[in-house]
């Protein structure tokens, strides 16, 4: 068999790790042979492609991005896309497709497995919102970098009596926010599931600043004010999927409470440092047994899945499952946070 593999959406600390394992033992438990496409579903869709075997992936472990590359492409929202997709599968003899990616690449695979191609999907995304799997590979080390920028301006904030406002990235979902904020002491974590107040923000500035200490504010790209003025947005422009661009809520908090408050308040954007870099340990881990299980599937023959992470064990569950709803932070996993804010 040739299976064709891609990654998609936003580039991903560990995607490496997962064509590292799918191509070693697709070729030398299964025998299967490999194409990468490249940039995402732009690769089947402009028959764009790379040879992917053993030779190509070594070396590739502890490295971030995608060797294959990747985009955003959505081959839905070009005419004909379907189409042209069956054709270049059956152009390069291609008998199945491992799709890598998130929300809206799995959303894609989704839909051609419905159309009857024969499509398995890995979850990736840093924001760890996919309902179908405990922990997505990438989000490990996107908490561990936000972490350690954290525990870095502890000490500038204290030095200038300032408040600091860290932004990470976090669309609809705070988990990186959430875990990263615990985990560098924050003194309050603001995430897209819960709106905040303004005038209670200002609050625990400033009972922060009482106790000698400068305050940390660690803010998802997606926060919003809970008076209705909405999210952040960078410019109007969206992507093949209908996204806009977001940032700026980092910014937007930081003035208000200089206005508020009269304390100094700045502003750390991480942005795409977040994405880079050497994937964690347990993400090289996860990534890798992701992997594993993927090529396991095509080799069964079990198409229209995702692998998936449930408690301890990596299982198959329908691809439709996996990207159905976002995972998002409960109430109740927020205000075990809430306790140590101010």
């Amino acid at each position: 068999m040739k299976i064709g593999v891609l990654t998609g959406g936003g580039d991903c600390p560990g995607l490496n790790a997962v064509i590292r394992a799918v191509v070693r033992k697709g070729v030398t438990v299964h025998g299967f042979e490999f194409l990468g496409y490249r940039d995402g579903w732009r690769g089947p869709l402009e028959q764009v492609s790379r040879p992917l075997g053993i030779a190509e992936c070594r070396g590739i472990l502890p490295r971030g991005g995608t060797i294959l590359g990747s985009s955003r492409t959505n081959p839905f929202a070009v005419d004909g896309g379907l189409d042209r997709i069956r054709h270049t599968l059956a152009t390069d003899g291609v008998d199945a497709l491992i799709a890598i990616g998130g929300e809206d690449t799995l959303g894609v695979a989704t839909r051609l497995a419905e159309a009857g191609l024969p499509v398995v999907g890995v979850p990736k995304t840093i924001d760890n919102d996919l309902s179908g799997t405990d922990f997505t590979f990438g989000f490990d080390t996107a908490v561990n970098i936000a972490t350690e920028a954290i525990d870095r301006l502890h000490t500038t904030a204290e030095s200038h009596h300032r408040a600091l406002v860290v932004e990470v990235m976090g669309r609809h979902a705070g988990w990186i926010a959430l875990h990263a904020g615990i985990a560098g002491g924050a003194s309050i974590v603001l995430i897209p599931e819960q709106p905040f107040d303004i005038d209670e923000v200002c609050r625990l500035v400033e009972s922060r600043f009482q106790t000698r200490y400068a305050p940390i504010l660690v803010v998802s790209e997606g926060a919003v004010p809970a008076d209705g003025s909405g999210m952040a947005l960078q410019n109007e422009q969206k992507d093949e999927f209908g996204h806009v661009r977001l940032g700026g809520i980092g910014a937007r908090l930081a003035d208000e409470i200089e206005r508020r408050t009269g304390k100094e308040a700045r502003t750390v954007v991480l942005g795409h440092i977040q994405r880079g870099g050497t994937p964690t340990a347990f993400d090289r881990w996860l990534a890798t047994r992701f992997g594993l299980a993927a090529v396991d599937a095509v080799a069964d023959g079990d198409y229209g899945v995702m692998v998936a992470l449930r408690g301890t064990q990596v299982v198959r569950v329908p691809l439709a499952e996996g990207t159905g709803e976002l995972k998002l932070v409960s109430p109740h996993e927020y205000a075990a946070a809430q306790v140590f804010f101010g």
